[in-house]
């Protein structure tokens, strides 16, 4: 009987969807790379977890915190934001030539978004570009949030927003998005601090997420280049997703091999 058990046990393991769900990262280029911390499990370190009813030991605060991965922020920044003298938003590098980032470097990676498309007529929106990239062979969204569980001395003057989205039919780089709701406040942003959160959905939620880092195969290279930029192009990217799911190769993670 106990033979039994343990051969049931063994071939529900082997089925598919059975174990973790394996969500792969890489960086979308080598070019320094270094800067680039890999993406970790949210967890609260130096807590309190000494008493029994310890909000550290809730199941629920640790099932929560388990979902959730930082991605660590790689510049140190000190933005302002005006206007020119034809009225069109300007970032402006408050730390001049004691900046890390040289200007013609620091203009490659922000960009303020086209006024038109901003969601609120007086919080302009800017990005930061960032080369993660997430990756997965079964069905798994990402859903990019702010940084919720970190504290700031000095609060962002504005907000973060992020999205969801497939990353099985639809793995493209990261953006950093952010509303400017005061722009009479700088924008500071610290190396190594916490920039957002992914968090990652399967299809049965009782499963765990293993975060492994992916190689940049040439397969998992030709299919981002089918879906990159299309978003310049059509209103609606959700609507590629069928079409895309349809050349996807069978396999696009392969874990990096060190």
């Amino acid at each position: 009987m106990t033979l039994e058990i343990n051969l049931s046990l063994s071939r529900t393991d082997s089925e598919p969807g059975a174990g973790p769900i394996v969500v792969g990262w890489f960086l979308t280029e080598d070019k320094a790379g270094v800067l680039f911390d890999s993406p970790e499990r949210l967890v609260s370190r130096g807590v309190n977890k000494t008493h029994a009813k310890s909000a550290a030991r809730c199941p629920a605060v640790i099932q929560m915190e388990s979902r959730f991965f930082v991605v660590n922020c790689p510049y140190d920044l000190h933005l302002g934001l005006t206007r020119d003298d034809k009225g069109i938003p300007r970032l402006v590098n408050r730390l001049g030539e004691a900046s890390p980032v040289r200007g013609n470097k620091l203009n490659q990676l922000l960009t303020v978004v086209n006024e038109a498309e901003w969601r609120y007529p007086n919080r302009p929106t800017i990005q930061l570009l960032l080369p993660y990239c997430f990756v997965a062979d079964e069905v798994v969204y990402l859903t990019q949030v702010g940084p919720f569980a970190h504290y700031r001395a000095e609060p962002l003057p504005g907000t973060i927003f992020g999205g969801r989205f497939p990353i099985n039919v639809w793995p493209r780089p990261l953006m950093w998005a952010f509303e400017w709701h005061d722009p009479s406040k700088d924008l500071i942003l610290k190396r190594g601090e916490p920039l957002f959160y992914c968090q990652f959905e399967g299809i049965n939620p009782e499963r765990r997420v293993e975060l492994i880092e992916a190689e940049r195969t040439p397969a998992l290279t030709e299919y981002m280049d089918r879906i990159s930029g299309v978003v310049n192009y059509v209103s609606q990217t959700f609507s590629l997703f069928a079409a895309a799911e349809s050349m996807r190769p069978q396999r696009l993670l392969t874990p990096k091999q060190r």
